[in-house]
């Protein structure tokens, strides 16, 4: 008997949903992907993992959904054949358990282009319409657009069925996108967006000045078959006029050849001109296609063996070195500029000498580079090593002020010693002290920091509230700047002269001491003059601060450069102490707190502000010390940590009536 769904899982299949339909529509119909493929494809799994468990969710749910509806821009015609999806499978042993259901072992594997699909459809050999996938069961009308792209013939050559709609992938190759971008005064994401955009143009004669590519790679409407496999069709397609994906095409018999396939394009992937994320695996004879037939949204015959979204391989070009505010210096690997995710990475942390020397990477070498989300990229591993390649000599001078490099006992990092001086260190400090999280102050940011340092209009945090006053009539001179923006300005640097002590705290930059624990700080001493004052052995009692924090915020305090450029700043701020916002008596009070999934009526910084209100202490991890859980929707891991915890867990509602 089928599993009925509660109301937890009614709800995030539901905003899972929600999510997906708006992400369609942004991706099919706006051609402006609002997440990258890892976000996306983590979302479909789940929602499928979920309709797979409750069948009574899949029936308008994503397990017969394509593409999404057609844009009301565009006329629209139904597909005489559904033109459906492919389903996705993201490791070896998802193509085995599809290998291992198939009669035959005959397969053909060809590459995943990342364009956009079409279907064309021919009437004694002459191109009458033009299609999108749309929502797959009807597309809109893009005939005019189609006829500009030179690879897709008017009319075909040779011998052809009197009816077929040949079906296709149009995209950009990666040089005529940069050319692209170069000249235009959109600037596109990624070489899909600049071939969707171009293609789903209202006026062909913009689709025409842009230079778009077609391949063919299958059928939908046909009046007679001449072939019997998807490798005699790409002959036939060739022999019509289209180009096909044939050059990087191969037969498998068995998943090792297809992983070998799959490794040896990975490898490759940076020399193929145009952008494709992943394999497309079909059985071979049309025949047996035709037999295995298709579910709701994808054909049982094919699957699609997608890359890993936020992976890609590209050539290390050199290795170069950032110091930070705190003097620390990170090695940066300097990249072949390369599409991660519709992200182009020119750059990826290496993090530090002891991670150069586990990955062995050199310069020259190709690596595997990784980005997820937000995060920094990174090198993951070395594909292929350079027959010159050069190894990475780690500086023993600062790069920036030629100050002496140490490393201390026990630490990983090397870090620049000349902290007073050293102008990477001088900056990094500016731009934390006016970050959002910090003193807040918008105008200011990392390419002001770096003008008004080198003007020497700044040289300490307290030069920033007298800036205006000081250089207010040169500024007003300066490009981009003006009478309006300078007044912006000074408006935005009186309103943080009253700060709370949490945020002075975590904006003075003492090692190691990050939002939350400026907050715990700030509740525990209700001043700067206690936590001036306060010894190693006091610091160690508070709950959160371990150590080797209290010996590096007593140090902070001993700093007599440290300490002047405070007590210098002090004298332009006034300092409010958040201690006394705290509600009396609330449940919440001294409660170890995580925050997991979304909320429908707060943000995770205004759900934050308001438990820290309340006395909780907010965390970003779950443990056994927690004390509460609130889960919103579409909430992973965290949630799942604490039910094998037996952690109480709360709702949005049951946060709302505590607050109550």
């Amino acid at each position: 008997m089928a599993k009925t769904a509660d109301l937890f899982i009614r709800a995030e299949h539901a905003d899972l949903m929600k999510k997906l339909n708006a992400w369609d529509i942004a991706y099919h119909q706006n051609d402006e992907p609002i997440v990258d493929d890892a976000t996306y494809d983590a979302a479909k799994s789940r929602v499928l993992e979920i309709e797979n468990e409750y069948p009574e969710l899949a029936k308008d749910g994503f397990s017969t959904h394509v593409g999404a509806a057609v844009s009301e821009k565009f006329k629209s015609f139904p597909h005489t054949v559904p033109m459906l999806s492919i389903s996705d499978v993201f490791n070896e042993n998802e193509v085995r358990d599809w290998f291992d259901k198939l009669q035959t072992k005959d397969l053909f594997v060809e590459l995943k282009v990342d364009g956009l699909s079409f279907s064309a459809r021919y009437e004694n050999g002459v191109f009458v319409r033009g299609l999108t996938r749309g929502s797959g069961v009807a597309g809109e009308d893009i005939t005019a657009n189609l006829l500009t792209i030179p690879d897709i013939p008017k009319k075909l050559s040779g011998e052809f069925p009197s009816v077929i709609e040949v079906r296709g992938e149009v995209y950009m190759a990666r040089a005529d996108f940069i050319a692209l971008n170069e000249t235009s005064d959109k600037k596109f994401a990624n070489p899909r967006n600049a071939a969707a955009g171009s293609l789903r143009q209202l006026n062909p004669a913009i689709t025409a000045s842009r230079k778009l590519s077609a391949f063919g790679y299958t059928y939908g409407d046909l009046s007679e078959r001449t072939w019997n496999t998807q490798s005699e069709f790409f002959d036939k397609l060739e022999s019509w006029g289209f180009k096909t994906t044939r050059q990087w095409a191969h037969n498998a018999k068995s998943v090792a050849d297809v992983q070998e396939i799959y490794n040896d394009v990975m490898l490759h992937r940076d020399e193929i001109p145009f952008d494709i994320d992943g394999l497309v695996i079909k059985v071979n004879s049309i025949a047996t296609q035709e037999k295995m037939g298709s579910r709701a949204n994808s054909p049982r015959w094919e699957i699609a063996y997608k890359f890993p979204a936020a992976r890609a391989i590209t050539k290390l070009n050199d290795i170069t070195i950032q110091v930070g505010r705190t003097g620390v210096l990170t090695p940066v690997a300097e990249l072949e500029p390369i599409n991660i995710g519709g992200v182009v990475v020119s750059r990826a942390t290496l993090h530090n000498a002891d991670e150069i020397a586990r990955l062995n990477v050199k310069i020259g070498d190709k690596v595997i580079v990784q980005r997820a989300g937000d995060v920094i990229p990174q090198i993951v591993a070395v594909a292929e090593t350079a027959e010159n390649a050069l190894p990475f000599v780690f500086p023993i001078v600062c790069p920036v002020c030629g100050g002496a490099v140490v490393q201390e006992s026990g630490a990983v990092a090397r870090r620049c010693v000349n902290s007073l001086s050293c102008p990477a260190q001088i900056r990094g400090e500016l731009e934390h002290f006016v970050s959002r999280h910090a003193f807040d102050i918008e105008g200011i940011g990392a390419r002001q920091i770096e003008l008004f340092t080198k003007l020497g209009w700044i040289k300490q945090a307290a030069d920033i509230f007298t800036l205006i006053e000081n250089h207010g009539d040169e500024l007003k001179r300066m490009d981009g700047f003006g009478a309006k923006s300078v007044s912006n300005l000074q408006a935005s640097i009186n309103n943080a002269r009253n700060v709370d002590l949490n945020r002075l705290i975590y904006a003075i930059g003492i090692p190691d001491v990050g939002e939350v624990t400026a907050k715990i700080l700030a509740r525990e001493f209700k001043s700067l003059d206690a936590l001036r004052v306060a010894s190693v052995e006091r610091l160690i009692e508070i709950d959160g601060i371990g150590e080797v924090m209290a010996n590096e915020i007593v140090s902070f305090f001993r700093d007599e450069h440290a300490v002047g450029a405070l007590d210098n700043l002090l004298r332009y701020i006034n300092v409010k102490n958040p201690s006394n916002k705290t509600i009396e008596n609330s449940l919440l009070n001294g409660k170890r707190v995580v925050l997991t999934g979304t909320l429908s009526k707060y943000t995770r910084d205004g759900a934050k502000e308001i438990l820290e209100q309340h006395g909780a202490n907010v965390s970003g991890s779950v443990s056994s010390k927690t004390d509460i859980v609130i889960a919103g929707a579409s909430a992973g891991s965290k949630l799942t940590d604490a039910q094998k915890l037996g952690i109480t867990i709360w709702s949005e509602d049951d946060f709302e009536n505590a607050i109550k």
